[in-house]
């Protein structure tokens, strides 16, 4: 057997479950740029309050009085800048999942700085509010920036030839 033959790499659950978590963030993220674009046109305010009146819930509340007044405050200009900062950062996941599903080092790199650079936003998150999706967000982070960091150079092989 010739030293050039490839090889293969081998399985690696955790890193295909770290992938999924990258590409189905990068795609949810898309559809929420597009659907926040879409919704501008019809006015968030009067969507929301469809919404309240379709779902037989009281306008009065003061909950949703407020959600109400929020987004009275929505200009174009906020709207635009939520969908370019919402679209810039879904093509940062999809770009990180398809690096890692061809075991790029920078893709690797990458993953592991966006994942450390949330978690001390998600701690302090937990201490004010706790709640468990903020703790499983936590918690997927943690190990994506363990398993890339302690397995980098057996899923990151630099190939000479």
């Amino acid at each position: 057997m010739a030293n050039d033959a490839k090889i293969p790499k081998k399985r690696a659950p955790t890193l295909y479950l770290i992938i999924a978590g990258k590409l189905i963030k990068g795609v949810l993220s898309l559809l929420l740029a597009f659907g926040v674009y879409r919704m501008t046109g019809a006015g968030l305010s009067d969507l929301f309050d469809r919404l309240v009146h379709w779902v037989h819930l009281d306008p009065e509340n003061r909950f949703l009085s407020e959600i109400g007044d929020t987004l009275d405050t929505v200009t174009p200009a906020n709207v635009r800048w939520v969908v370019v900062c919402t679209f810039i950062y879904s093509l940062f996941s999809l770009v990180e999942g398809f690096g890692l599903i061809f075991r790029a080092p920078w893709a690797g790199w990458l993953a592991i700085g966006e994942s450390a650079f949330f978690i001390p936003i998600e701690v302090r998150e937990l201490v004010v509010r706790p709640h468990w999706f903020v703790f499983g967000v936590l918690a997927f982070n943690v190990l994506i920036v363990w398993y890339l960091f302690a397995n980098r150079k057996r899923l990151f092989r630099h190939h000479h030839h």
